[in-house]
């Protein structure tokens, strides 16, 4: 399998993470939608023009994280999968994911309102809406965590959630738009530290790319 998409994109990074958890064999390539040459390939297999994509071994590219991970959770079974097959299992988690790639989009909306828009067409009251309503969430799922022990989000073991509030806390602070607050989200923090020294997220991360 072949995965488009630089680590520093969140949404790719779940997806990588998730394969190497599974132990499914991938070969990374970076690409960036910035790069106009790579955002050409990438509309080769995603009209939209957004990563991450998997191109499954018959050519088969799925696009959007989110379908992608169902996919992948298929393919490991339901003894494996990151998120439960069904039931208020399921619904509980993808009521998580749901906080969680939220914050996700408030902060990639907040880092390219604040680095990659031109200066003078900044809109700094707007980058500090998507700050806040992403602070709300992240209020919300630091109890969450708390709640459930700080050790994992559900279940008692290793799930999406976890996985992919990891990679939004490092993408936080790489982004450094403000929201890594470690005294305001102590268990999101420690959750993040404990799991990222984790091979498979240590592997993928951003800062060491």
């Amino acid at each position: 399998m072949k995965l488009l998409g630089r680590p520093l994109s969140p949404y790719t990074r779940r997806v990588a993470i998730s394969l190497r958890h599974y132990g499914m064999a991938y070969e990374q390539i970076p690409l960036a939608i910035v790069n106009p040459e790579h955002l050409a390939e990438i509309r080769r297999h995603n009209p939209l023009g957004r990563v991450p994509v998997l191109i499954l071994d018959d050519g088969t590219a799925l696009v959007e994280s989110g379908a992608i991970l169902d996919t992948l959770d298929e393919m490991a079974g339901p003894e494996r999968a990151l998120i439960p097959a069904k039931g208020t299992a399921r619904r509980d988690m993808l009521q998580l994911l749901a906080l969680l790639t939220g914050v996700m989009d408030r902060a990639v909306v907040a880092f390219n309102e604040d680095t990659r828009r031109p200066e003078d067409k900044r809109w700094p009251e707007y980058s500090q809406r998507m700050k806040d309503s992403a602070a709300a969430a992240l209020d919300a799922l630091d109890a969450r965590l708390t709640a459930a022990g700080g050790d994992w989000f559900a279940g008692g073991r290793l799930s999406q959630a976890d996985i992919t509030s990891v990679v939004l806390w490092e993408f936080m602070e790489v982004a450094n738009v403000g929201l890594a607050d470690a005294d305001r989200f102590p268990a999101l923090a420690a959750h993040a530290k404990r799991l990222g020294a984790q091979e498979m997220f240590a592997a993928t991360s951003p800062k060491n790319q």
